[in-house]
């Protein structure tokens, strides 16, 4: 194995490798965070629109504040739709219809400002026109980034699993009402302690909780502690010197997007790779898969990930990037942090003849042409092999045809 002592996180002590310790922090959120109420919104309206016309070109943002909400964006479709209808459906769904809050599914007021898609864009992505006429173009420019690890089963990085984790048991608690006085808002926090590359204590866990009024703040502790953390933590990573805060405020009551505003798109962070490996900064929610912001990033998420699983590296990091209206990515590079058995420039030609990178080619390769995005809204994008029917990107079936181009 060739060490980079600077990207793979060693040190040299008396001329030995030493493994360096540093801490690392990934945050997550409940599907009742304002942010996350917007992206379910904007993705509900793309998945309505792909249901009744496969081939609808949307790009949706919601806003949400107190009372309002506000549907803004350019949607191309032969669909028949009740925008006003699918927001409230999925605002009840996430859970506000609590009748003492603002926030209320049937008491939004609701307002769309929806146009059409550009024919200055159309032109170039449908391949009417553009740098390849009959060609699928890409629906913009940009880069898009795609990690994977060895350090959970799902190749995820280890901060940002532990953080969903958190975070779907809260929302497990309250819909089942297990826990009854849990509300939709939350959000949850995990600080790890590596060893080199290697997770292998958790220094701090944080998670604010909404909550009926009328639960103490001991109650909450103890019932987050039993029925989250021990459920959603590997006991191995704690100890007594794990820290925990536990609605450090004291009182979270007022939440949502009664307590604060809302935008699609403000979590990508969350719905990525918790700030471990880099982001080309587009948004996915409310976004057709012509848009490779979406559909790229899912692509480069699918080529690190069989980097990994074939073993050619135990971290992978790989960058797609593209010109608007034009279907060859423009640039194809792939970081593998001194884990590498093989240069990176063999695995970049290696993913090259592996992988149909053209934004139709992609689509077609994933197909994500279905009604499948309100499902990826929460909880993260990446490391969702639960549900590989849906998540296609979660593959790891060219690991074997890396293999054999690499020669390993």
């Amino acid at each position: 194995m060739n060490i980079s002592v600077a990207n793979a996180r060693f040190s040299l002590k008396n001329g030995a490798v030493i493994p360096r310790k540093h801490v690392f922090a990934s945050e997550s959120v409940t599907e009742g965070h304002p942010d996350k109420v917007c992206d379910a919104v904007s993705d509900s309206v793309l998945d309505a629109c792909l249901e009744q016309d496969p081939h609808s070109r949307v790009a949706c943002e919601t806003l949400v504040k107190s009372n309002l909400l506000v549907l803004a964006g350019e949607i191309t479709t032969r669909a028949k739709l009740d925008y006003v209808q699918i927001a409230r459906e999925r605002v009840r769904e996430i859970g506000y219809d609590e009748p003492s809050e603002i926030f209320h599914a049937d008491k939004l007021q609701i307002l769309y400002a929806l146009s059409q898609q550009s024919p200055d864009i159309a032109q170039g992505v449908d391949g009417t026109h553009g740098a390849t006429p009959g060609v699928q173009g890409a629906g913009d420019q940009g880069m898009m980034f795609g990690f994977a690890c060895r350090e959970t089963p799902e190749l995820m990085p280890a901060p940002i699993t532990f953080a969903h984790r958190l975070c779907r048991r809260l929302s497990e608690l309250r819909r089942t009402k297990v826990v009854p006085w849990l509300r939709p808002d939350g959000k949850a926090q995990v600080s790890l302690l590596y060893e080199g590359n290697r997770p292998v204590h958790v220094e701090a866990i944080v998670v604010s909780t909404q909550h009926a009024p009328e639960v103490g703040q001991n109650t909450i502790r103890e019932v987050v502690l039993a029925e989250v953390v021990a459920k959603a933590i590997p006991p191995e990573l704690l100890d007594r010197s794990t820290q925990y805060f536990i609605n450090p405020t004291g009182r979270f009551v007022v939440g949502g997007p009664e307590a604060d505003s809302g935008l699609t798109g403000r979590k990508i962070i969350v719905d990525t790779y918790g700030g471990m490996g880099r982001h080309g900064g587009g948004a996915f929610s409310g976004k057709d898969p012509s848009k490779v912001d979406r559909s790229a990033a899912y692509m480069a998420r699918y080529v690190a990930k069989n980097v990994v699983a074939s073993g050619a590296a135990d971290r992978a990091e790989v960058q797609l990037a593209y010109a608007i209206g034009h279907p060859d990515p423009v640039s194809v590079a792939a970081d593998t942090f001194g884990t590498g058995r093989v240069e990176e420039e063999k695995i970049v030609h290696a993913i090259r003849d592996a992988f149909r990178l053209k934004p139709a080619e992609i689509i077609e390769e994933l197909s994500l042409l279905r009604p499948i995005y309100r499902q990826t809204t929460n909880y993260g994008h990446f490391g969702r092999v639960d549900q590989l029917d849906t998540f296609s990107w979660e593959r790891t079936d060219r690991a074997l045809l890396l293999q054999k181009l690499l020669g390993l």
